[in-house]
């Protein structure tokens, strides 16, 4: 998200520019490949987001550049804690300085870096604001109090927002990482991750994975954003497989108690075999 929204920001890329992508790249002294294997192609930004590349996102970070992509992450509030109300927050864990240089390759992509479920669901809801962050709280007003007024600020314009919604939409659209996020009637944008956990040798495991999807519903004119993590699945370590279809489930209860109405074409969700 941070990656994309900086390029897209600093006029670095537009959803429709393309790049050669090979399946592998060597990042200094880590190779980086995307989940499944494929020859070599052009994918646009728009892909890039929707198929999930890790070498794609990769390309757009270092298009970017070091420094104003700490300057993204920073501006989403990752590396510090949000002030939600509730005590014992965690402020995540950003790269040390200096960067090593495989960093650049490493971050984009979720490795060296954590972020808390709630921090996540903020920058998220951001986007769903039309770019603007506002602070998550729990208590909405204590007795006959004035109701808590959260702080606000903006992260990105809204039409840079209205773009990211746009291209997360393609997330779950056929085609997508997070087809199965579908909600029948509803419009979602969303983004599915899989995430290897840290191992005993400072490395990453390839056995022990997170599995996520995060969105935002109805994309049109959001209500809800829903963040489903499922750590060490079982079954399947993919976000979509794992993760997806709590989403569409938690997203079709909460739609339907709020009782916000449809505002998309009647389809089934998609099905995972």
């Amino acid at each position: 998200l941070m990656t994309v929204a900086g390029v897209l920001s600093a006029g670095v890329a537009t959803p429709r520019t393309a790049y050669t992508l090979p399946y592998e790249i060597q990042v200094s002294d880590r190779r980086i490949h995307d989940s499944h294997p494929r020859p070599t192609e052009r994918m646009t930004v728009s892909e890039i987001l929707s198929r999930s590349s890790n070498v794609g996102t990769v390309r757009l970070a270092q298009a970017l550049g070091k420094e104003r992509l700490v300057r993204w992450i920073g501006r989403f509030g990752f590396g510090r804690p949000t002030g939600i109300d509730y005590p014992g927050e965690s402020p995540g864990i950003l790269p040390a300085e200096p960067w090593s240089g495989s960093t650049i390759g490493n971050v984009p992509i979720g490795h060296g870096i954590a972020v808390t479920p709630v921090q996540m669901a903020a920058a998220y809801a951001a986007v769903a604001n039309g770019g603007v962050w506002v602070r998550p709280h729990l208590v909405r007003r204590i007795g006959e109090a004035e109701a808590v007024r959260p702080a606000r600020r903006r992260v990105v314009s809204p039409g840079v927002a209205a773009t990211l919604v746009a291209l997360l939409r393609r997330v779950v659209d056929d085609g997508g990482t997070g087809t199965a996020a579908a909600v029948t009637g509803y419009s979602v944008a969303g983004k599915t991750g899989t995430a290897a956990k840290p191992d005993e040798r400072g490395g990453y495991s390839t056995s022990r994975y997170v599995a996520s999807f995060v969105g935002l519903v109805p994309a049109s004119a959001p209500r809800l954003v829903i963040l489903v993590t499922v750590d060490e699945p079982r079954s399947a370590i993919w976000g979509n497989t794992v993760a997806a279809p709590a989403f569409a489930q938690i997203a079709s209860f909460g739609l339907q108690y709020l009782g916000v109405p449809p505002d998309a074409l009647l389809r089934e969700p998609a099905t995972q075999e």
